[in-house]
């Protein structure tokens, strides 16, 4: 469940959006100025903060640039002013949205939910990129294959199989499935088109050429010999 602060001194306006917050199922805390804001950011965690400009005490954009320096906490601010300077600055200040009043509150929610998703999918763990075995290395966003720390140069035929048994490392592949995997469903060859490509594979790999594992009457496999 997301966790959403509001931060605002009107106690209607905090009202409203706690009503549309609790319905799109977000687990409101409220705060009446920035400074209490402030206060609750060094003991609590936020997936959001919907924070008005004009407090009294400790005003939005202040508050913002404080909590900012102690987490990355996304903000989206509120306020009544709606000048193009006022936006400019908001931005440049590092917030993520900003909304005029008044509102329309299922804008608001809508405004929330894109924010609070693309921030999750920032701050999500990014897939290693890299598959390797003994000293064969992919980069698969590079696509790029090295060889004890020199590169291969692959054909893309090649290139498939070997991330295909790189894939699948430990686990006997036959010939159907790698043409159907590399080639496609709609390849008419026989299987010792794979064997071919195999060898040629192979006599790019080096030492590490003994990797590739063949499997008499059924197929391939990739192994490290350690």
């Amino acid at each position: 469940m997301a966790r959403v602060l509001i931060v605002d001194d009107e106690p209607d306006i905090v009202a409203l959006i706690t009503r549309y917050a609790q319905r799109e199922g977000y687990d409101v805390t409220t705060a009446q100025d920035g400074e209490e804001a402030v206060t609750l950011c060094k003991s609590e965690d936020f997936d959001i903060i919907i924070m008005d400009v004009m407090m009294p005490e400790t005003d939005g954009f202040t508050a913002s640039r404080r909590i900012r320096e102690e987490k990355d906490i996304p903000i989206l601010m509120l306020s009544a002013r709606g000048s193009e300077y006022d936006k400019l600055f908001g931005f440049e200040s590092g917030i993520d949205d900003y909304v005029t009043k008044p509102f329309s509150p299922k804008e608001l929610m809508a405004r929330i939910r894109v924010i609070i998703s693309r921030h999750a999918a920032v701050r999500a763990p990014k897939p290693d990129s890299r598959l390797s075995c003994g000293g064969i290395v992919i980069d698969t966003l590079g696509h790029e294959v090295t060889v004890d720390g020199q590169k291969a140069e692959l054909t893309a035929k090649e290139y498939g199989i070997l991330l295909y048994l790189m894939k699948n490392k430990g686990i006997v592949l036959s010939r159907d499935k790698i043409l159907n995997e590399v080639w496609g469903y709609d390849y008419f060859g026989d299987d010792r088109t794979v064997d071919w490509q195999i060898k040629l594979l192979r006599g790019k790999l080096g030492d590490c050429r003994d990797l590739i594992h063949t499997i008499r009457g059924v197929g391939y496999k990739l192994e490290d010999q350690t």
